[in-house]
């Protein structure tokens, strides 16, 4: 019902999903085509879907859409003129006019109601508002007809839906009747106690009520209380007859109301003579045909709107869908009196024990039981895997099956059909000239007066046996149109969308089709051109492992733009006749601008493949040349050769003047602090990755040089030491890649002659780069304007920056630091009376927090040898906080500002500094924090607790954003929807219970930790007493997930995210969230499933997959359900596997894997065993230490009878293992510090928009203009 709220109007037209680059401007993709049924949805606005349905029927109402389109241009008036004062314009058909052209004529797959809700004068308000398609069908028409006023269709709604009820009292002792007539647009009928359509049609209009005893009737004839007799009859019927369903109640007893879900059936072909005051006219004056029905899906609070609607005209095209196009078994009728028990066929197991129960019928918590005696095996153990619960089956099965009293008893059918066996060829029923009758009579594909589901965008196919689906439950139907069957539709109508449509708005049709045909033909021929960089070869040599430019880097480039739909060939004959001059061979070979230079990787050999396909995308490099060499030099290609630009550090006897002024050296790793001071030199070279670490140390000098690399991270306090390992013999053999050697990785360079100084020590494979004693110095730096109060974006003039060194140590107080700048750059006058402070600079440029000036040195962190700032401003004291504050959602435009508070102020406090240091008016504000990622988090729900109790530290940046708090009792919860892809064991897709999403149009997802990828989809702000049920439908109505196909919410599983990973699955669907513990920081995860799914409280999810015999690989992984109720042991889940493959438990060999550390864990049992020796009190359980085992665990199986192999490990972990290892070893010589860091699962909602409380209930209404 809500629809998305995020989507933009592209020229009226609802724009769509794609999987393309996104243009701007005139190159902005175009709407897509209809589909393969010919049919439009329309957009929903946010919360337009009760409209959409509406207009939907109408428009496949054809004697109300051809009658609105008899009225033209003269009476309705011009859109074009509709601003102009003095102009009569009947805005509201006209839009409606043209809204039904889009939809019949208009070739995209959906249109706006934009137009036309604009009309009504809705603002964005009434357009994400919950509205009633009952209450809109009757304003909407009321404002047809004040619309029409004047004109030849002012008696539209009137001849076409008008009907009228005679309700009589006739006086049982004289006779007298007492009439009075009551017109009517649509029948409301009653749902609650009756059990369907006409039997509410009876209780209205056949059974009468009586006026006796204490309630008589006072008859205007006899002038006394008589007894009397109350009815209603039909007098007169519409052509066209709309029954609103009283879907919502109240609850006097609880106060509150409720929908009603009930079964409520109503015929495809209905006769309303018994209703109707003149019965004697023939029986095609009563007869009515279904031809519409409006659903609702959710509850009395919220929801969704769609509707099936019957295709009249013959419009779309049907087609069957593929699951239903599969032969269905036949069935046969069998005698009860003789059943057939086959222990396989839980359907003759269950047909035996009814049959022969004494009264037919047995209570349904008792079936289970009287299975396990006739057979000897519970139903969980023996069929629940393949038919799901004995409940559910037998609603699966109602052909044969009855549920009565309330559902609590099952009792067989009159004639029970039971599933055929296959005949053998020598049966008499196996006669092959007997011809199959089809179960369906709907043809598979084609037109005729078929169904189609019209949901919003989304416009499918359906059978008409799928609307008595529509009876009961929180998806129902709600409203229902009935056309007299004695309308007919002329033959010129049939699959002829333009059948009466006016010649102007055919033309304006035309013309839209012929604007998107030209943007789609643009957008195509845009969308397939790609920018390509030529490098000539004539322009590059090789130096030091890589191609240079020999010259200007400009002159060996060439850009050029090139269909990426043409083949290499094509590509190849261009460049021919670029290049006039080019001789010999010609070789394309991509390319790819590294920091050590240009590399070559895989060159273009097959000039019948497209540039698609060889996999060139915009902005590719290309190197043309001869294919061999480079100025007489052979090129290494490939993936193992990649260059590393390395930074070699020397040891220099001569100290260079002001040595360590420029700032942090370079290099990755750490590189600078003390191995970077006074004494060392650097410079970055660049090698081949395939090269080996001995020719790397032969093209650097002579042969008994030392090569080392850093082992310690940098950034010990000024004067210290920095250790570098040397590499040993063996490692002289191995390559750079072998090495994990990356670009900016720092090697210290040692002749044998740098060991006798005072810079260089060596103990064994550990060598110390101790750096002068003059080294123990700040940088600090003058910026006037730097501080709190300037301007973003205001130049300083440099004449007004000063710098200088200014000796301290570790143990030297900041504000001695602070003082001695101020000497040192003779700033006393300058300064006097002004408040300054010391600063950070981080190294992106931006000025970190000011440092507290009680602390020393090391106490905040400040490495010597570094710079700081001096700038304008106070600095926080011993108990305040210095804080960053932006306005707004997107602080980065929002620009950040400062502000020193007490950390004792309460977040309501702090608020209100910032609101009025800001200037910002009103109370609808709240505080957010700003994560570790820079993005906006979770907001600051508790304002009575201060800033210390919440975490809050100094240099946190706090955002402002607008509007109120959830209320209290309710939560916002971030919803996301996970998508699996291949698990990293598998070779194959995982055959599990959840099938991929159909949503579009979606954000960027987020990796979970278990190869799953989540999109975000919304949030939902809901009272904590709702049930996990309810939750699942507010999910279900997220305009992100309008086209996903979730039939109940028992197709959702729902799990708790924690951090970036699924944590665990919520169960119980009528358990309150608050005892789910759910609180407002929580986040959601809902994963679509092919089939219902209610887990118990013990019952763990997981994912088991089987070793493939002889080989370090796994088939796909499978969904278990382990009842782990009565026993958690290792052997009880081996049993449990076992049953479930059909093996035995004694040969299986089970592990858990971890994924953060790609090993696995194997689950032995004999811990188990020693626990019975000793009968430990407590049972050994696999839910606790060590295996702590949980759901959505992947676990490995092995068959020892024929798999030798107990190792579980595959190629994939040990690479991986590898890979930690490489990194953990970074981390420890300090080349960790800048590697970049896995995005957190960010709360997106939050940036997405603000939440909103549920808004009081408003009177919809419509704004129509005076026309009498």
């Amino acid at each position: 019902m809500f629809g998305n709220l995020f989507e933009e109007d592209e020229e009226g037209f609802a724009p769509a999903p794609s999987g393309g680059k996104v243009g701007k401007g005139k190159n902005a993709e175009p709407p897509p085509p209809r589909g393969s049924v010919r049919l439009s949805g329309i957009k929903n606005q946010g919360g337009t879907c009760y409209l959409n349905s509406l207009l939907q029927t109408l428009l496949f109402t054809p004697e109300f859409r051809e009658e609105l389109f008899t009225l033209g241009p003269e009476e309705l008036g011009c859109l074009a003129d509709k601003d102009k004062p003095e102009a009569k314009v009947r805005v509201i058909p006209l839009e409606l006019q043209m809204l039904f052209t889009h939809l019949l004529l208009v070739d995209q797959q959906t249109a706006s109601t934009a137009d036309l809700t604009e009309s009504f004068g809705w603002t964005s308000s009434e357009e994400s508002s919950q509205q009633d398609v009952q209450e809109l069908n009757r304003i909407l028409f009321s404002a047809l007809e004040s619309s029409l006023v004047g004109t030849s269709g002012s008696s539209l709604i009137h001849r076409l839906y008008h009907g009228t009820v005679a309700n009589q009292i006739v006086c049982r002792d004289c006779g007298n009747v007492s009439e009075r007539l009551e017109d009517f647009l649509d029948l409301t009928v009653s749902v609650r106690g009756v059990c369907g359509l006409e039997e509410a049609l009876w209780n209205m209009f056949v059974e009468e009520e009586v006026f006796e005893g204490n309630n008589l009737y006072r008859c205007g004839r006899c002038s006394r209380l008589v007894t009397a007799a109350k009815s209603a009859k039909l007098r007169k019927l519409p052509p066209f007859l709309t029954v609103s369903l009283l879907r919502f109640n109240f609850d006097f007893a609880k106060c509150e109301r409720y929908k009603e879900t009930g079964r409520y059936t109503f015929p495809l072909t209905i006769n309303l003579r018994p209703f109707c005051e003149q019965a004697e006219r023939p029986d095609s004056d009563f007869t009515y045909e279904l031809f519409s029905v409006i659903i609702h899906k959710g509850g009395c609070y919220g929801g969704h709107y769609h509707v099936y609607i019957k295709d009249i005209d013959e419009l779309g095209h049907w087609e069957v869908l593929d699951e239903e196009s599969k032969p269905k078994p036949q069935k046969k009728e069998v005698k009860i009196a003789e059943p057939v028990l086959e222990k396989e066929d839980p359907l003759s197991v269950l047909v035996a024990i009814l049959s022969q129960e004494e009264s037919k019928s047995v209570l349904v918590d008792q079936l289970g039981q009287k299975l396990l005696d006739r057979i000897g095996i519970s139903w969980n153990r023996k069929f629940r895997k393949l038919y799901g619960p004995i409940g559910k089956f037998l609603q699966n099965h109602s052909d044969v099956f009855m549920l009565v009293s309330n559902g609590t008893r099952v009792t067989l059918k009159a004639a029970t059909p039971v599933p055929e066996p296959q005949p053998s060829p020598t049966s008499p029923s196996a006669d092959p000239e007997s011809p199959a009758v089809s179960e369906d009579s709907e043809p598979r594909s084609g037109h005729g007066h078929h169904w189609f589901d019209l949901n919003d965008s989304t416009v499918i196919p359906i059978r008409e046996k799928d609307i008595e689906k529509q009876f009961q439950g929180k998806e129902s139907a709600y409203m229902l149109f009935y056309r007299k069957a004695e309308l007919h539709r002329p033959e010129e109508a049939k699959q002829n969308p333009s059948y009466r449509v006016p010649p102007h708005l055919l033309q304006m049709a035309q013309e839209e089709n012929a604007k998107l045909q030209q943007r789609r033909e643009e957008f195509d021929a845009s969308s397939n051109t790609i920018e390509l960089r030529l490098h000539l070869a004539p322009h590059y040599h090789i130096e030091n492992g890589a191609l240079q430019p020999a010259g200007p880097s400009q002159d060996g480039v060439i850009t050029i733009t090139f269909d990426r739909r043409k083949t290499v060939g094509d590509l190849r004959l261009a460049i021919y006749q670029m290049q006039d001059l080019w001789e010999g061979d010609m070789a394309l070979t991509v390319a790819r601008s590294l920091p050590a230079g240009l590399h070559l990787y895989n060159t273009l050999s097959d000039d019948q493949q497209s540039l698609y396909s060889v996999g060139l995308r915009d902005g590719s490099d290309l190197f043309v040349w001869n294919g061999r060499e480079v100025q007489g030099e052979n090129v290494r290609t490939g993936a193992e050769w990649e260059p590393v630009l390395l930074t070699l550090v020397r040891p220099s006897l001569e100290e260079a003047d002001g040595a360590g002024e420029a700032g942090p050296s370079g290099g990755s790793g750490g590189g600078g602090g003390g191995g970077a001071g006074a004494g060392l030199t650097r410079v970055a070279r660049g090698f081949a990755g395939g090269a080996t670490l001995a020719s790397v140390r032969e093209a650097l000098g002579p042969q008994d040089m030392l090569l080392c690399q850093e082992s310690s991270p940098g950034g010990c306090s000024g004067g210290g030491a920095s250790g570098w390992r040397v590499f040993p013999t063996a490692d002289m053999h191995r390559t750079l890649k072998e090495l994990a050697l990356r670009d900016g990785d720092a090697l210290l360079v040692l002749e044998p002659q740098a060991l006798d100084t005072s810079l260089i020590n060596r103990s064994g494979d550990i060598v110390t780069v101790t750096t002068p004693s003059d080294c123990r110095w700040l940088q600090v730096e003058f910026c006037p304007r730097g501080g709190r109060g300037a301007e973003e974006g205001e130049e300083e003039d440099e004449g007004e920056r000063r710098r200088g060194k200014v000796p301290a140590s570790g143990n030297m107080l900041l504000s001695e630091v602070k003082q001695t700048a101020i000497e040192v750059l003779q700033l006393q006058d300058q300064l006097k009376g002004v408040t300054c402070c010391l600063r950070q600079v981080d190294s992106t440029g931006k000025l970190l927090p000011p440092v507290r000036e009680n602390m020393t040195v090391r106490e905040a962190g400040v490495k010597l040898m570094t710079s700081l700032s001096l700038c304008l401003g106070a600095a926080p004291g011993p108990t305040q906080l210095f804080l960053y504050f932006s306005v707004g959602s997107d602080p980065a435009a929002a620009g950040e500002r400062e502000l020193i508070v007490e950390e004792t102020l309460t977040v309501k406090e702090c608020l209100m500094q910032i609101i009025n240091v800001a200037g910002l008016e009103g109370d609808s504000w709240h505080l957010r924090k700003m994560d570790w990622c820079e993005e906006v988090g979770d907001a600051l729900t508790d304002e009575d607790a201060t800033l210390a109790e919440m975490k809050i530290h100094n240099g946190d940046t706090l955002v402002v954003t607008e509007g109120r708090l959830p209320p209290k009792g309710f939560m916002k919860l971030p919803i996301w929807l996970c998508v699996d892809h291949s698990d990293t064991h598998i070779s194959v897709g995982a055959q599990e219970n959840h099938v991929a999403n159909g949503v579009g149009g979606q954000a960027e997802g987020v990796s979970a930790a278990d190869g799953a990828e989540m999109q975000f989809v919304g949030q939902v702000e809901i009272s904590g007493e709702a049930s996990l049920d309810d939750l699942k439908t507010q999910v279900m109505t997220l305009p992100s997930l309008q086209d996903l196909c979730v039939p109940t919410p028992a197709f959702l599983r729902v799990w708790a995210l924690e951090g970036r990973k699924l944590g665990r699955i919520l169960r119980g669907n009528q358990q309150p969230l608050k005892k789910l513990k759910l609180g407002s920081g929580a986040e959601l995860c809902v994963k679509q499933l092919l089939k219902e799914e209610n887990l118990g409280p013990k019952e763990m999810l997981l994912r088991v997959q089987i070793g493939v015999p002889g080989e370090r690989e796994y088939y796909p992984s499978e969904e278990f359900v382990w009842d782990s109720t009565r026993d958690s042991s290792a052997r009880a889940l081996r049993q449990a596997l076992g049953v479930r493959y059909g093996l035995s438990p004694d040969s299986l060999h089970i592990a858990k894997y971890f994924p953060d550390k790609y090993s696995w864990m194997t689950i032995s049992s004999w811990s188990q065993q020693v626990s019975k020796r000793k009968k430990k009190k407590k049972a050994e359980s696999l839910q606790g230490a060590p295996f702590y085992l949980k759901d959505g665990d992947l676990i490995g199986v092995k068959n020892l009878l024929i798999d030798s192999n107990k190792d579980f490990s595959t190629l994939r972990d040990e690479l991986a293992q590898q890979r930690l290892r490489e990194e953990a070893e970074s981390r420890r010589k300090g080349r960790g510090q800048n590697a970049s860091v896995e995005p957190s699962l960010e709360t997106g909602p939050e940036q997405k928009g603000k939440g909103k409380c549920r808004k009081p209930e408003v009177a919809l209404s419509i704004n129509v203009g005076v026309f009498r």
